[in-house]
This record gives structure tokens, sequence and C-alpha cells, in this order.
């Protein structure tokens, strides 16, 4: 045991850390891309001149 958490646990830990950054990847180029809309959305509707 280390830090009081069975092997098996570890290994469950590490195969969920290793297939959830692909889609953490996938999600952070949509929300920079969604944010980026937003702003030159604002800017169009509003004639903000940033």
């Amino acid at each position: 045991m280390f830090l009081g958490i069975r092997w098996y646990w570890w290994l469950i830990i590490a195969a969920v850390s290793v297939i959830s950054i692909p889609f953490k990847i996938k999600f952070m180029k949509w929300w920079n891309k969604r944010r980026q809309e937003k702003k030159d959305s604002r800017r169009g509707k509003w004639g903000d001149d940033e």
C-alpha cells in the first residue's frame, strides 16, 4: 500500500488520467475557439475597437 491506497487503485487512477488527457486537450481547444468567437462577435456588435 502506498498512501493508504492499494496498487490496483493506482493502476486505475493512472489509466483514467492517460485516457482523459486527449479529452482535456480537445476541450481546451474548443474553449479557446469559443472564447475567441465571443470576443469577435462582441466587438462587431458594439463597435468596440480593442
